[in-house]
């Protein structure tokens, strides 16, 4: 986190989002990592933490991906977001543009999930765009 302290970048914020399993965790990271902050007044971190709170040394700590026993990947299912920026408006306008991504991941996870695709639709086809001419040239 050495990396967001800076005088100039005054408003942090930390955002959370829990997700069922560690898999859809790891594709929500990996999809929107790819998009780089467009203004170098904001920068952003994205990283995956355990559910759990671990009790070690008699103090709470959060579990992040550091220091963690192999095998424990099961259980990193929240997408940890901290942003720094200059102003608060800059933060905000940001924040929503994550948001809006994140959406639009999200979405897509529902729609083309493997474990969602096997179960059976209550959606008919039609209507979809290219299912005619496909059925003709059958």
């Amino acid at each position: 986190m050495q990396y967001f302290f800076s005088p100039h970048l005054t408003t942090y914020s930390d955002i959370r989002i829990p997700f069922p399993t560690a898999r859809l965790a790891s594709i929500a990271i990996r999809s929107l990592s790819v998009d780089p902050e467009l203004s170098p007044l904001v920068r952003r971190s994205l990283e995956i933490v355990k559910t759990s709170i671990a009790t070690q040394n008699g103090t709470q700590t959060n579990g992040t991906s550091n220091g963690q026993v192999p095998g424990d990947d099961d259980d990193k299912t929240i997408l940890k977001v901290t942003y720094a920026a200059t102003t608060n408006r800059m933060l905000r306008v940001a924040v929503n543009g994550f948001f809006e991504s994140l959406g639009l991941v999200v979405q897509v996870m529902e729609d083309l999930d493997e474990d969602v695709v096997m179960k059976p639709s209550t959606q008919g086809l039609e209507g979809v765009q290219g299912l005619q001419e496909s059925r003709a040239l059958d």
